[in-house]
């Protein structure tokens, strides 16, 4: 398996080690998942391996159901949790490197047997409509997961372990005998978000396992129960070899009394994983002694220039900001589109009309009742939807949110994206990051002009994506060289089933690294061997 990771990764060919289709599994799998989350709903989560401890926690609220889900965690203090893992960081330092690629694989094929469990995990904890749940906490979290084992085994076989080394003097050779060895950094801290609790979290988590180091997870509050899962499994890995499952933790906190920072400034913790917002991002990368790998806020753009079809351009883009409600790191939050409007097959759209298009597919596509909530899903916080209501009031609201009643769930927090008119010199408007169910349609004097706005936007504020809409090839290829020196990728022309949200594992690198959205890509030989040091010893 791994030796077909790496294969797909120096190609870059579609590979996928799990299925993401739910009816490529078991016929009863989907109704034993759905059992087996309705059976942890008020209860004491007991899976993982416990220490001893003073009390149970759990704060996570369902975003479908609008009720607690009255799952209780093992509560440890930092210093405890710091405690722990250093007692087995020793003997996880000591693990054979293919044995532990041996046990992190098996904990995948352990997690695959709960795909389902984890998507009514995910669902109630994040809002994520029940597909992207499934395949987000599931299949393609694996693959992510399986993606840093592979090429983390690479880097640390790349050098021979023991050498006999001869260096001819003339009249006699020099003799040595030289021995490399990957030393790991030490306990390593994953900090989860809300929103992607598994598929943002098992990156950091499995790298750092596979370099040697034992792992602190420290999830948000309110998106505990997927992460704990898979560190439930990882740890019954970790027993069948007989290794102490202290090497993974689940160090959870409230909302009221958040434990990260303590555990981050702790000098023990040599590495910090983190996804979430720029401002605790860059406080993160800024304490001393600490190898960060951040994946921060962004606010990602598309560039329309012209279309050979408008309806399969504005389509494509009403889905890229509806999908989840926007509440994804890769949605397209600003649209540039020139005031003269954009040429097309049919002759030339005018700006108002390129806006009313984008509003009528964002109508149809939310006013399905087979598509509209499924594909919104729920809004995960409270904060996201007052974060667009104070945007609107100082806008021009061309579309509003539209009510959405989710059949299943009457009571679930749905908010269609809201469309937001604005003039490109009122950037105070439109520059800045609005995560959620907004869009901002920014008119500017030409293509050129958007261009530069969005490369200006990646720069200073960062971008994890960009779209392009253009028929004019150089016009493109002025595009990508633009937005590649701010570090950012470009998707040109998607329309259909291609769509600038999604990033797939063993093909393409997620964050660069190198505007203000992140330090760090998922995933690239840094990305795995800033883990580890090489050591070298000499014997003669």
């Amino acid at each position: 398996m791994i030796q077909l990771a790496l294969s797909a990764q120096k190609t870059r060919q579609f590979f996928a080690a799990y299925p993401e289709n739910p009816k490529a599994y078991a016929e009863d799998a989907n109704d034993l998942g759905l059992t087996a989350f309705q059976k942890t709903l008020n209860t004491d989560f007991t899976e993982v391996h416990e220490n001893a401890h003073s009390q149970r926690i759990g704060a996570e609220v369902s975003p479908y159901m609008q009720v607690g889900l009255g799952v209780r965690y093992a509560q440890y203090s930092p210093a405890d949790l710091i405690k722990y893992a250093t007692e087995v960081q020793t003997e996880w330092a000591n693990v054979a490197i293919d044995k532990r690629a041996e046990i992190l694989t098996d904990s995948l094929e352990r997690v695959s047997h709960r795909f389902f469990e984890l998507a009514y995990a995910t669902m109630h904890t994040t809002g994520q409509g029940f597909m992207m749940a499934f395949q987000a906490s599931g299949p393609h979290s694996n693959d992510r997961a399986l993606e840093v084992i592979s090429l983390a085994w690479q880097e640390l076989t790349r050098f021979e372990t023991d050498v006999d080394w001869v260096k001819n003097m003339g009249k006699f050779d020099l003799k040595l005998k030289k021995t490399y060895k990957p030393i790991p950094r030490g306990i390593s801290l994953v900090i989860g978000c809300s929103t992607f609790p598994t598929w943002n979290t098992v990156p950091g988590l499995y790298a750092s396992l596979m370099a040697g180091n034992p792992v602190i997870i420290k999830p948000h509050p309110k998106s505990i129960l997927p992460i704990a899962i898979v560190v439930a499994e990882i740890q019954n890995s970790l027993k069948a070899a007989g290794i102490h499952p202290n090497v993974v933790q689940l160090g959870v906190d409230t909302p009221e009394n958040q434990i990260t920072k303590i555990l981050a400034e702790n000098p023990a913790v040599k590495m910090i994983d983190y996804t979430g917002g720029s401002v605790f991002g860059d406080y993160l990368e800024t304490i001393q002694n600490k190898i960060t790998f951040t994946e921060k806020a962004g606010v990602n753009s598309a560039i329309v220039d012209s279309t050979t079809n408008a309806e399969a351009t504005f389509g494509n883009l009403a889905f890229s900001a509806c999908l989840y409600s926007g509440q994804m790191c890769t949605a397209p939050q600003n649209i540039f589109i020139p005031e003269g409007g954009i040429n097309t097959a049919d002759g030339n759209l005018s700006f108002d009309d390129c806006v009313q298009h984008l509003c009528t597919a964002i109508k149809n596509l939310v006013e399905n009742p087979k598509a509209g909530p499924f594909t919104l899903g729920a809004i995960q916080n409270d904060l996201t939807v007052s974060r667009v209501e104070a945007a609107k009031l100082k806008a021009t609201v061309a579309l509003d949110s539209i009510q959405i009643v989710n059949p299943e769930f009457p009571d679930a927090r749905v908010k269609s994206p809201v469309v937001m008119v604005v003039d490109a010199t009122n950037a105070e408007l439109w520059k800045h990051e609005c995560f959620g169910p907004a869009v901002f349609v920014i008119k500017t004097k030409d293509s050129a002009e958007s261009l530069k706005l969005a490369a200006a936007s990646a720069t200073e504020l960062g971008a994890i994506t960009c779209l392009c809409y253009s028929t004019n090839e150089s016009f493109c290829s002025t595009v990508a060289d633009t937005m590649n020196n701010a570090f950012t990728p470009v998707s040109f022309n998607f329309h259909g089933a291609a769509f600038v949200n999604s990033h797939a594992a063993f093909s393409d690198f997620h964050v660069t690294g190198g505007n203000p959205s992140g330090n760090a890509g998922f995933t690239n030989p840094e990305y795995v061997n800033r883990r580890f040091v090489w050591v070298g010893n000499r014997y003669a």
